[in-house]
């Protein structure tokens, strides 16, 4: 989420965040309530439920670790908070209100993915995408920078990523 801002950007939306302490068994975000914040984990687990349609009692979602985000989708969308967040233990998070996510996180990310969309339009295997399948595409790039002569992927070794060349040279080479 913060990986489409550039470091001006990343100075001030560490500034404009606020330390929190919450205890264990602590409630920081209820299911429906408004969102008006989301939170970065520095110390401590917290645990996420969501009672599903149909159901009285809540499932388990998932556990949040240091250095993960929560509660962004209900400033993304402008929508109520889709899961309850809870202290698995004494934890330290980091509180960032909506005004700057808004202005800051969320028009870097607008940028980014504008900018990939252009790049992916002119690549011939995704130009007959349709136009939110591309925003998707371009929402889960992360662009990685290479020095001239290091390598990018290896013969024989598994093919887990995808590059796509947006700027500069590259020579492939192959073994005999």
């Amino acid at each position: 989420m913060f990986s489409a801002l550039d470091e001006k950007e990343k100075d001030i939306v560490v500034g404009a965040m606020e330390e929190v302490s919450a205890a264990a068994n602590e409630n920081i975000i209820h299911e429906g309530d408004e969102g008006d914040c989301l939170y970065v984990v520095g110390q401590g687990t917290l645990s996420c439920t969501k009672v599903f349609k149909g159901n009285t009692e809540p499932t388990f979602l998932k556990t949040y670790q240091p250095g993960e985000a929560f509660g962004e989708l209900a400033l993304l969308y402008n929508a109520p908070r889709a899961a309850t967040i809870f202290a698995n233990e004494n934890c330290q998070l980091w509180k960032l209100d909506r005004d700057t996510f808004n202005h800051i996180v969320k028009d870097a990310a607008q940028r980014k993915r504008d900018k990939y969309e252009t790049f992916l339009e002119k690549v011939t295997v995704f130009s007959t995408m349709e136009p939110y399948e591309r925003c998707k595409l371009a929402d889960a790039f992360k662009e990685t920078t290479f020095s001239a002569g290091q390598k990018i992927i290896t013969e024989g070794e598994p093919g887990n990523d995808l590059f796509l060349l947006q700027e500069g040279e590259a020579v492939a080479t192959k073994t005999l």
